[in-house]
């Protein structure tokens, strides 16, 4: 019967995933800490993984409908995935399990999941429906940030708060790329987050696993409850409204992080 509701839970996340695109991370780790009573080094190495296969098959879709722009990606990938081995080595060094560990990753969550509950609430008032189509002329001009280190930077700083909470690399990822490339569509900016989260948090996920904190089992159980429930979503995207989702959503992230900041 337990495993059965880490499938739903899954599940559910992977519909809420599908509907809103809001990152898994946000949701899952809270749900896992606070709900299940996992340990949070052992909940944030877990999601890292879930985020990584939840968002690959996103990936390959968006791909072949040729709306990523690989040189963004590689940008923020430059920062992002150095400062995720560097953080990694500090974790494995302090010990992941050790109770100031614990106290820093849960500080460190809370208060990421209120960045991420405030951008997702300002997508919620500043997103638009916009074509992903571009002329190519503009689009060289579009994705050429104003200096080359600033997604570097900003790379680095999603690749902290990634490896150390999992939660960032989607809301948050939205947020910057929007900063960075003002002139970008919507959609291709989306695209260019959900791809660049994939090595990200491949890489981070994968370096928990190496100092022990992700759990196979659980993992296994959330992807055969994800993978169906973002396929679920995906396809009732356009009958439920976005804005009341996403406006919930950043109620309920703000909530978890008020009570991660107060442990």
């Amino acid at each position: 019967m337990h495993e059965l509701t880490f499938v739903f839970s899954g599940f559910a996340v992977g519909l809420v995933v599908g509907l809103t695109g809001v990152g898994g991370g946000s949701l899952m780790t809270p749900l896992l800490i606070f709900v299940f009573g996992i340990k949070p080094h052992l909940a944030i190495g877990t999601d890292l993984l879930f985020a990584a296969f939840t968002k690959m098959g996103g990936t390959i879709g968006l791909a072949r409908s040729r709306v990523v722009d690989w040189r963004i990606v590689g940008q923020v990938a430059s920062g992002s995935i150095p400062a995720s081995l560097i953080t990694l080595y500090v974790l494995h060094r302090l010990g992941p399990a050790n109770p100031s560990t614990q106290t820093l990753m849960t500080t460190t969550l809370g208060l990421t999941l209120l960045l991420t509950a405030f951008a997702t609430f300002y997508k919620v008032l500043r997103g638009k429906v916009m074509p992903a189509n571009i002329a190519p002329e503009l689009l060289s001009q579009a994705t050429r940030a104003h200096h080359w280190v600033q997604p570097v930077l900003f790379g680095a700083v999603i690749g902290i708060l990634v490896t150390i909470t999992s939660v960032g690399a989607g809301a948050i990822g939205v947020i910057v790329l929007m900063l960075l490339y003002p002139a970008l569509p919507l959609p291709r900016i989306v695209a260019a987050d959900i791809a660049h989260a994939v090595p990200l948090t491949l890489v981070a996920g994968l370096g928990h696993a190496s100092i022990g904190s992700v759990d196979w089992s659980l993992l296994t159980l959330l992807l055969a409850g994800s993978l169906p429930g973002i396929w679920v979503g995906s396809h009732l995207m356009r009958k439920i409204p976005e804005r009341v989702i996403r406006s919930l959503l950043s109620v309920l992230m703000a909530y978890a992080g008020a009570k991660f900041i107060s442990i």
